[in-house]
């Protein structure tokens, strides 16, 4: 399968998703069932990559069982408004969600009924309330703020709407097939454990081209030399040598690897080797420490986008090159936050 060809499909895959940060929720839990509960809260953690509290239910009988719920980032929900103080430790609640796939009493939350009647809505649809927090109204944008394009590609960059880079971190129902994985990949792939294997799995931070998914702001800086990349999710900072590039060859290995760029008219082109992450994406493909990456950013003239290609070259992994695509949107009312992670 082409490149373009394949990055198409993807384009199509995940159209109708909503990013979720950090761990495949799709593998974690069963997105095509909802289950509803009703208790008290009993721990409250306001956190990344996702905010959690405990639930205490009551059971016919009397018994008491304690729910682990959990839901998006902390970064992305305190964005949209949805701060601490709307749910407290003692709070009587009614939430919505998917369940746990395991038979574990886990769920991952969409919709939270407050004391007040208050609904927080995080994504979909109300289900008790026509007074709402509606947090994927403010998720992902379609468009940009053109008011400032002489800044170019340096300025800090949010998420827009349907920039998910890795479809099959998301979508429970990804066909892997539209990947050109090797013989020796499929298998990798089939022997994953969504749980003991996840990559990010007690806070663990990401690499390339992983980090690349990240749904939070990204700040491109010219410090002469060399540019700077900030990006939000577990505050990553990526060095893109410009002048004076060493050899890549000469680099110990690292989680970011070893990053050249050069300009193409307005767009910047960086050529990234010498990683040891070890991972494509969070739910099973792996990379050799031979994989090469090549990433074109470039700004529209109006400065209120920033176009994203990223094609992945391993042969231990791949048959052919993979090409994926993605963007950012300018909002200049959107800066970078820090990321607090804590192991679940």
């Amino acid at each position: 399968m082409h490149a373009k060809t394949l990055s198409a499909a993807l384009a199509a895959l995940f159209v109708s998703h909503t990013a979720l940060a950090h761990h495949s929720v799709s593998s974690w839990f069963d997105t095509r069932e909802l289950a509803e509960l009703e208790g008290r809260v009993t721990e409250l953690k306001w956190q990344n990559p996702h905010v959690r509290f405990t639930l205490a239910v009551p059971e016919p009988g009397g018994a008491t069982v304690e729910w682990d719920i959990e839901t998006l980032s902390l970064s992305g929900i305190s964005r949209w408004g949805i701060t601490e103080g709307l749910i407290g430790v003692g709070a009587e609640l009614r939430v919505a969600g998917n369940p746990s796939k395991r038979s574990l009493n886990n769920l991952f939350v969409r919709n939270i009924l407050l004391p007040n009647g208050e609904e927080i809505v995080l994504g979909g649809q109300p289900r008790w309330s026509e007074q709402t927090r509606r947090a994927g109204e403010m998720l992902a944008p379609a468009e940009g703020d053109t008011s400032d394009p002489e800044s170019g590609i340096f300025r800090t960059w949010s998420s827009g709407s349907g920039s998910f880079l890795f479809p099959e971190n998301i979508n429970a129902d990804f066909d892997f097939s539209v990947y050109p994985l090797t013989v020796a990949a499929r298998a990798t792939l089939a022997s994953f454990d969504h749980v003991a294997d996840d990559p990010t799995n007690d806070c663990a931070p990401k690499g390339m081209p992983t980090i690349m998914e990240q749904p939070y702001p990204l700040a491109v800086v010219d410090n002469g030399d060399h540019i700077l990349l900030r990006l939000e999710e577990y505050d990553t900072r990526r060095i893109i040598h410009l002048r004076g590039a060493g050899d890549a060859a000469n680099v110990a290995p690292s989680l970011l690897g070893y990053s050249v760029g050069r300009s193409e008219g307005m767009t910047l082109v960086v050529t990234t080797a010498r990683v040891d992450w070890g991972h494509f994406d969070t739910v099973g493909i792996r990379l050799s420490g031979d994989a090469v990456m090549v990433e074109r950013f470039t700004p529209t003239a109006l400065g209120d986008r920033l176009d994203y290609e990223l094609t992945v070259s391993d042969p231990a992994t791949f048959t052919a090159p993979v090409e994926l695509r993605s963007h950012w949107i300018y909002r200049p009312e959107i800066e970078l936050g820090a990321y607090r992670c804590l192991p679940a």
